[in-house]
């Protein structure tokens, strides 16, 4: 199944843009304007034991990775190998969005969502960086328990 047959399945409303490859978020404010919502950056994170983190933040958010460990109760946790983005979201380096987890059909990818964007319009990729798509906190919701992911939300 593709991202949009999923959103078509599950009844997801959603506005799109299509635009140039995007890979950071500096980049990606250019395309805020364009679309209502809350531009979002996301990190891919691994722990030594091999345990994976969807982290879904505002744009501008800073996060400290000792506060996250902290919160996730593990010891270690650094940026995935962009062979994990590709094995486990489908995606390469500039395209991570909460939505790769489609491809994640061992659901080893725990999904953190900050807690600034609860009850918000957010923005983020269709598994490719040269489009931008939002959809309801809700709505991501729905996508992350319909595939049978755990998440977290970070507070």
């Amino acid at each position: 199944m593709n991202i949009y047959d999923l959103l078509k399945k599950l009844n997801i409303s959603y506005d799109e843009v299509t635009h140039e490859a995007i890979y950071t978020v500096e980049e990606g404010k250019k395309i805020d304007r364009h679309i209502a919502g809350i531009g979002c950056k996301n990190l891919f994170l691994k722990t030594h034991k091999n345990q994976f983190f969807l982290v879904v933040l505002e744009k501008d958010q800073e996060l400290k990775l000792n506060d996250l460990r902290k919160f996730l109760h593990v010891s270690n946790l650094h940026f995935a190998e962009e062979e994990y983005l590709h094995d486990l979201l489908g995606v390469i380096k500039g395209s991570v969005t909460p939505l790769g987890i489609i491809n994640d059909k061992e659901n080893k990818v725990t999904v953190v969502i900050d807690n600034n964007l609860v009850n918000k319009k957010i923005l983020c990729h269709p598994l490719v960086n040269t489009k931008t798509i939002n959809i309801e906190y809700k709505d991501l919701i729905r996508i992350i328990e319909y595939l049978n992911h755990q998440y977290l939300i970070l507070k």
